[in-house]
């Protein structure tokens, strides 16, 4: 049976030491999608989004949700974000998230590129929710990683 590293000997949750690990440059690449109906891609092509510009928005929101991963993730640890961008392109069907996060630390940012796109979904989501509600945020997955122990991975 493989040992859960979030459990102590007494099978309680607790964070990983992680104090003694030397740290590494490491990368996270995440991407997911905001699925829209017609109405709201025109709106966001047009840039007639009511609110305001929802690219712009969302893109410093993902940066800003990177930052705060550990704030809300009771187990990730508080890591240098060195480097964060959020890319957004509008599809016919809606836009495209990935996200990208950067560190020299002692773990890694997986979750910090999973929060970026997720935080920036949620912004786009809540910019364009009073066009139409039938806006889904879909399928928010790992793309790319590098450094650490594992070293690279890549999404086949």
């Amino acid at each position: 049976m493989t040992k859960f590293t979030h459990l102590d000997a007494a099978g309680h949750v607790h964070m990983v030491d992680v104090t003694h690990k030397q740290p590494t440059v490491r990368s996270a690449t995440a991407r997911g999608r905001v699925s829209c109906p017609p109405a709201v891609v025109a709106a966001l092509r047009d840039q007639s989004v009511p609110k305001g510009d929802v690219l712009a928005l969302a893109r410093i929101a993902g940066i800003a949700g990177a930052k705060q991963c550990a704030q809300l993730l009771p187990l990730a640890h508080v890591i240098g974000v060195h480097a964060a961008s959020v890319d957004l392109e509008i599809t016919d069907d809606g836009v495209e998230i990935t996200a990208t996060v950067g560190t020299a630390d002692r773990t890694g940012v997986e979750m910090e590129a999973f929060t970026a796109v997720s935080v920036a979904a949620l912004a786009i989501v809540d910019m364009v929710k009073g066009i139409d509600k039938q806006v889904a945020i879909e399928r928010i997955e790992l793309v790319r990683k590098t450094g650490g122990k594992s070293g690279e991975w890549l999404r086949d």
